[in-house]
């Protein structure tokens, strides 16, 4: 069958048995891969009620229709399960290499549920897979983890998805990270990662992804190769950041948690700027050419960010500059360095920031409750400690690390929707809207990871 290797891997942690599924051709033709092999699975195994942080809930990783057909754009996956953030549907998309290399290991899909007694791996290679104890791995960060995965399995060019401590701490907007710097992002998928005690998976294949015609797929991937520089040159200069100063001319930039959306240090932030100053090299995905992630390092008095965990793109530049007041890229980098270390999702995390800012400024929160942190819009390294405190659930950021919602009910000061909060490119003079937030036409929403009337209802 054309596009897919044609089996699923079925993972029970709490027995530790593993099977394969090889679904008919008539399952591919209706659910195609990624977030509708999510959906279906949700509804056909998961329980009503399930808790999202229980043996219950499912997590799935899933690989797209064209998921490692050597063509630009063909290096996404998604991950899906019922979210511990909003208690509906979760979902996060993952670019990078780790779906292609999963096809090529001859699978379309994980399905995993139950939860295994103490910490383990997930070992798939070359169509088959074997759980691993990982309590040796347990409370590592994500490079020392990945370095240690693939130096035990003797395999350098193993390709990882892992959580890091944040995961392992349940916070609610944990993520799961592939090869360090690519971020199934939303919706809390790593905290179920972490009450599942599954503390990564690793994938290595050698197979290819069958197609109809690889000699068409050969023209268009050598198409791309040669133009794709007529279309996406910004791109790969600049990366999703290169955006910035646009946005904020338009007023769309969010800024100060959403209350403008215009900011005075966008230019500071800005793709050209961070190209200019502290970019040391891109990064790309599977068989793309326009290689449009960022990789930064810093190293002075007051910030060292290591290179290996990738830069900033737009959203977390959003999250944690404009919208947190701050106008300093090492410290914007070194925020997005302790998120991918940790396993942490980087808009969630620069929002909660941004809205215990604002309870800071409206006397909500004392310094009493900040343990003497200056939380003003603007304070760069109350930014980075405050970031570092959810990630290890230390202090005030043990409270955030339960959700903006779960804040906002002791502190009364947040703009959510079913609990998620989420950054955008909705400001428009000085009013700043998350993707969250239900449109205001009936039954339309601006986000698909919330506004789903009927997910919530099933779940």
């Amino acid at each position: 069958m054309n596009g897919y290797a044609g089996r699923v891997l079925r993972v029970n942690l709490t027995d530790g048995k593993i099977g394969i599924e090889e679904p008919p051709e008539s399952f591919y033709r209706r659910y195609l891969g990624g977030n509708g092999f999510v959906g279906y699975y949700l509804l056909k195994d998961m329980p009503t009620g399930a808790d999202p942080l229980g043996p219950d809930n499912l997590l799935i990783f899933a690989a797209g229709t064209l998921t490692g057909i050597p063509i630009a754009g063909a290096g996404r996956s998604v991950v899906g399960a019922k979210s511990p953030l909003t208690g509906g549907y979760g979902e996060a998309d993952v670019g990078g290499f780790w779906g292609a290399e999963l096809k090529r290991a001859g699978f379309d899909a994980v399905v995993v549920r139950g939860q295994a007694p103490s910490p383990v791996y997930l070992w798939i290679h070359d169509g088959k897979a074997e759980l691993r104890p990982a309590g040796h791995l347990w409370g590592m960060k994500t490079l020392e983890c990945q370095q240690t995965m693939r130096a035990e399995l003797g395999e350098r060019r193993a390709r990882t998805a892992l959580i890091g401590p944040a995961g392992e701490k349940m916070v609610r907007y944990a993520c799961i990270i592939n090869d360090v710097k690519h971020a199934a992002g939303r919706t809390g998928l790593g905290a179920v990662m972490g009450s599942k005690n599954l503390k990564g998976i690793a994938a290595r294949g050698r197979a290819t992804v069958p197609v109809a015609d690889a000699g068409a797929v050969r023209e268009l991937a050598k198409y791309m190769r040669e133009h794709w520089k007529d279309r996406s040159w910004t791109m790969h200069e600049l990366g999703t950041v290169g955006g910035l100063n646009g946005l904020n001319a338009i007023g769309a930039l969010p800024t100060r948690n959403f209350q403008d959306g215009q900011f005075e240090g966008a230019e500071k932030i800005s793709g050209e700027t961070m190209r200019d100053t502290i970019l040391v090299d891109r990064g790309g995905c599977f068989a793309c050419p326009i290689r449009c992630k960022r990789v930064v390092e810093v190293i002075d008095e007051d910030y060292q960010v290591d290179r290996s965990y990738g830069g900033p793109e737009y959203e977390t530049v959003a999250a944690f500059g404009s919208d947190c007041g701050v106008d300093d890229l090492r410290a914007i980098s070194k925020a997005n360095e302790l998120c991918n270390a940790h396993g942490l999702d980087t808009i969630s995390t620069g929002m909660a920031v941004s809205f215990a800012m604002e309870c800071f400024e409206n006397g909500l929160l004392t310094q009493e409750d900040t343990q003497g942190l200056d939380l003003r819009f603007g304070n760069a390294k109350a930014m980075v400690e405050l970031t570092r405190q959810i990630c290890e659930r230390d202090g005030l950021g043990d409270l955030l690390a339960e959700g903006t919602a779960e804040a906002a009910a002791l502190k009364r000061l947040l703009f959510t929707s079913k609990g998620s909060l989420s950054l955008c490119t909705s400001a428009a003079r000085g009013t700043a809207k998350p993707w969250d937030m239900p449109s205001p036409r009936r039954g339309r929403t601006t986000c698909t990871i919330s506004g789903m009337e009927a997910w919530l209802e099933i779940l």
